[in-house]
């Protein structure tokens, strides 16, 4: 009897090890998996190692928040540290990259970098910077030969024409959408191929979404390379992406708060990005008996081309675009702007 017990108690122990091993083999592939997930963005987007994934593999996940600096500068000013900001704080489980001309493959800048807003950037959990290499953005598309040719140096729109070129390759070749660094966003945009009315039968090239490999945005990067003319400010921008939807959809005017749509394009009414035109961009810095809700806007554009004297973001000045940083940008808030007039201030006591 006692022998007939033993025997029964070696399987039932071989059987609690395999399930053992069962367990631990379903724990490891589903941390696999979670791991996986969160890069691929089924649940919210934080990548494990951010750090070590290449612009390729971020950007093939095709919902990517693209913002683009075209000039060598390394220290991104306060707009556009808002600009990523509230991108990254409304589209969670998205991607943000920052690309940067001035960043080179060898460069490291990490989180305890000197470059304060860099710093604040790196650390959100959803923000990718990285380098801007035109070259190889350029690969496989029309405007590979127009780079080639080119001489930035004799192009007096360079930074805004190069701007122009990236925006339509990436956002062809990847998807996802493209917004200025001068757009802080207040809530998701619906639409996944729009673009966006500056007026009336105008549009705007500072925002504009479609997934990768979209007719339209090839077709414009034809259009950019046949048509180019860098001395005409706007002429590979904002009048290239009106020229191409004039071609394919009869424009009216806007009535109200509605919407256009022709070939699958969404064409968004004015207010859902530009409520303060450019003529008036000034009221951004200015203090409002009552400030506007927005509520018909998915982001504002601040018109920082427009903003010629630099009017700059001042810690208690109640101004509408104060209010817009503490609501959407808060950490660029607290560490660009209420911090920095901190220091300043310790800095003359200290000279005094």
């Amino acid at each position: 009897h006692l022998h007939l017990r033993h025997d029964t108690k070696g399987p039932r122990k071989a059987r609690m090890l395999k399930k053992i091993q069962i367990c631990l083999c379903f724990f490891f592939v589903s941390g696999i998996l979670y791991e996986i997930s969160l890069l691929s963005g089924c649940f919210s987007y934080v990548p494990v190692s951010k750090r070590f994934l290449t612009p390729e593999q971020v950007l093939s996940l095709g919902k990517s928040i693209i913002f683009l600096e075209t000039t060598e500068r390394l220290e991104p000013p306060p707009l556009v540290s808002c600009s990523v900001e509230s991108a990254a704080r409304i589209y969670q489980d998205r991607p943000v990259i920052l690309f940067m001309k001035g960043l080179m493959n060898d460069t490291a800048l990490e989180m305890n970098s000197s470059y304060t807003a860099f710093s604040l950037l790196s650390s959100m959990k959803n923000v990718f910077i990285f380098p801007l290499q035109m070259e190889t953005v350029f690969q496989d598309t029309p405007l590979l030969q127009w780079y080639n040719q080119v001489d930035p140096e004799q192009e007096k729109n360079w930074v805004h024409v190069s701007s122009d070129a990236s925006r339509l390759a990436l956002i062809w070749k990847y998807g996802g959408i493209y917004m200025d660094t001068d757009v802080i966003s207040i809530r998701p945009i619906p639409e996944e191929s729009f673009l966006a009315a500056q007026k009336s039968q105008f549009s705007s090239n500072g925002i504009f979404g479609f997934p990768a490999h979209h007719k339209f945005i090839w077709d414009c990067m034809e259009n950019f390379v046949l048509k180019y003319n860098g001395n005409i400010w706007g002429n590979q921008g904002p009048f290239l992406m009106t020229r191409m939807l004039k071609a394919i959809c009869n424009l009216t005017d806007f009535k109200g708060t509605e919407d256009h749509s022709c070939q699958n394009i969404s064409f968004l009414n004015p207010q859902r990005f530009y409520p303060i035109p450019y003529p008036a961009w000034s009221r951004y810095y200015k203090v409002w008996d009552k400030s506007p809700n927005f509520n018909h806007s998915y982001a504002l554009h601040l018109w920082n081309f427009m903003n010629h004297n630099r009017k700059a973001v001042v810690a208690g000045s109640n101004t509408l675009a104060e209010k817009l940083y503490k609501a959407y940008c808060p950490t660029t808030y607290e560490d660009l702007i209420q911090n920095a007039e901190r220091r300043d201030f310790t800095h003359s006591k200290d000279a005094a």
